[in-house]
C-alpha cells in the first residue's frame, strides 16, 4: 500500500487517456490530478477525473497541485514526441513515470524508459529493452531480447518473436506478428494482422500475409 501518494497530471482525455486511468488506479501508486484538454468544456470529467485546462494552462495547474509529473496519453507517436518536447522546454524538471499494469508480465533483464505505458496482459520476455515513451498495448507479447526505440507503440495483441528490433515512431498494428530475428526502421507502420518475415527499412507503410510494402511515409504522417 502506497502512503502520500504524489499526484500525476494525464496529458490528454481521449480513450487512450480512460485506459491509462485504469492503470494508475490499479497500481495504486500516484494520485490522479486530472488531465487536460486542448479544448476542455466546463465541468467536463473523464471516468470521475476533472478537465483542468489545455496543455496551455499547465503553469497555473502545477501550482495548483504541486506536482510535475505528467503522463501522455497521447497514441499518435509523433504528436506524442512533440507534446514531451513542449513539456520539458517549459518544465526542465518534469517527470514522466513508466506505467506498468499490475496484470502485465515482465522478465529478468528488461529494461523499460520513462513515459512508457506497459498495459494489461501485456508480456515482456527476458533481456529485451523497451524506450522512452513508448506503448506497449493491450495482450501484446514482446519476446527474448528485442529492442524497441523511443515512442514507438505495440498495438493490441501484437507479436514480436525474439531478437527484433523496432525504431523510433514506428507502429504495430492491432494482432500484428513479426517474425524472429527481424529489423524494422524508423517511422514504420506494419499494418494490423499483417505478418512480417522480411526486415523493413525506414519510412515504409507494410501490410499483408506476408506484409509487403504499400508506399513510403513521411515523418510525422498521421496513422490514428
Amino acid at each position: 500500500m502506497f502512503m502520500n501518494k504524489e499526484q500525476i497530471i494525464i496529458i490528454g482525455s481521449s480513450g487512450h487517456a480512460k485506459v491509462i486511468i485504469d492503470i494508475i488506479e490499479k497500481s495504486n501508486q500516484y494520485e490522479i490530478a486530472g488531465l487536460t484538454n486542448a479544448n476542455p468544456i466546463i465541468g467536463e470529467t473523464v471516468l470521475g477525473y476533472n478537465i483542468l485546462g489545455t496543455d496551455d494552462d499547465l503553469a497555473s495547474i502545477i501550482d495548483k497541485h504541486t506536482t510535475t509529473n505528467f503522463i501522455i496519453a497521447i497514441g499518435d507517436n509523433w504528436t506524442r514526441k512533440n507534446v514531451q518536447q513542449k513539456i520539458i522546454a517549459q518544465f526542465p524538471k518534469a517527470a514522466f513515470p513508466t506505467l506498468i499494469h499490475p496484470s502485465a508480465q515482465i522478465a529478468k533483464e528488461v529494461t523499460i524508459g520513462q513515459g512508457s505505458v506497459i498495459m494489461a496482459g501485456a508480456i515482456i520476455n527476458s533481456s529485451s529493452n523497451i524506450g522512452d515513451f513508448v506503448i506497449i498495448n493491450t495482450k501484446s507479447s514482446i519476446d527474448h531480447d528485442n529492442k524497441i526505440d523511443n515512442f514507438a507503440s505495440i498495438g493490441p495483441n501484437g507479436t514480436t518473436g525474439g531478437n527484433v528490433s523496432i525504431g523510433e515512431f514506428s507502429v504495430l498494428g492491432l494482432s500484428t506478428t513479426i517474425k524472429h530475428g527481424i529489423t524494422i526502421g524508423k517511422n514504420c507502420i506494419i499494418g494490423s494482422a499483417a505478418f512480417l518475415n522480411t526486415n523493413c527499412d525506414d519510412n515504409l507503410v507494410m501490410f499483408g500475409l506476408p506484409a509487403k510494402k504499400i508506399k513510403s511515409r513521411i515523418q510525422g504522417e498521421k496513422y490514428l
